[in-house]
């Protein structure tokens, strides 16, 4: 650094001297590094807000529960279920009054109401949703006695046992194209059954003759009136596909 000449008793001008500072000797020092401890605090910070949101949305998926694919409770499975295939077939349902309407909410001559949560009379449970329908399909006297139930499992997952429940009596065959999976048995002259699983829910429909008798007199006071059952498949599968898009609803 040059500094500002200065006058001399008035003959001239000096130049003042400058003290620099001298230039360490040797070669120069390197940068300093960062301290680690700081990487590592940033590092586990990071592992930290990444790990709590995972905890985040692994607790909020649990909490979620399963996936019920649309299907939601229901007041009354015997309004829910119209049935208007098996109806043309065995003969339009039939009830005998007041009786059958006890503990229902569906219209005259829907059947019976009976369950927990969403179905008739029963409490709610945290586990498991049932209802079922209890109806009659024609005459009182001669008709078929058939049952709807429907089943949401809210914790554990129904298809390891399904398989199992479904063929019991070893007759039932497997159907395509309802669900998860699905299985039909028809039994000649007597009645049929579908149970479907879809998800964590399982639906069943089934039907069968119906035979009581007065054991004084050894006559039938109820007696089914044999009908036709041959492709009744049909039907029935229709019936069931159609229950399991009103059960979304």
């Amino acid at each position: 650094m040059i500094s500002e000449p200065e006058l001399v008793d008035g003959d001239g001008f000096v130049i003042s001297e400058v003290l620099a500072e001298t230039p360490p000797s040797g070669p120069p020092r390197p940068p300093r590094a960062r301290r680690p401890w700081l990487w590592a605090l940033g590092g586990a910070v990071a592992a930290s807000a990444v790990w709590g949101g995972g905890l985040y949305a692994y607790e909020k998926r649990q909490d979620a529960g399963p996936d019920m694919r649309g299907y939601k409770s229901v007041k009354s499975l015997c309004e829910t279920a119209e049935l208007k295939g098996l109806a043309a077939v065995l003969g339009e349902r039939s009830s005998d009054g007041d009786g059958w309407e006890s503990g229902s909410t569906g219209e005259s001559g829907s059947g019976v109401d009976v369950g927990t949560s969403g179905g008739g009379n029963g409490p709610a449970d945290p586990v498991l949703e049932f209802a079922q329908c209890s109806l009659m399909f024609g005459p009182l006297e001669n008709g078929y006695s058939g049952s709807v139930s429907y089943t949401r499992h809210l914790v554990t997952d129904p298809g390891p046992e399904f398989d199992a429940v479904a063929r019991r009596f070893g007759e039932a065959e497997p159907y395509a194209g309802l669900g998860e999976k699905a299985y039909m048995t028809v039994q000649d002259g007597m009645g049929a059954e579908l149970r479907v699983l879809d998800g964590q829910v399982e639906i069943e429909i089934n039907f069968t003759e119906t035979a009581s008798w007065n054991g004084d007199e050894d006559t039938p006071i109820q007696e089914t009136k044999p009908v036709d059952l041959s492709g009744i498949e049909v039907p029935l599968a229709q019936d069931m596909l159609a229950l399991m898009e009103a059960l979304k609803k």
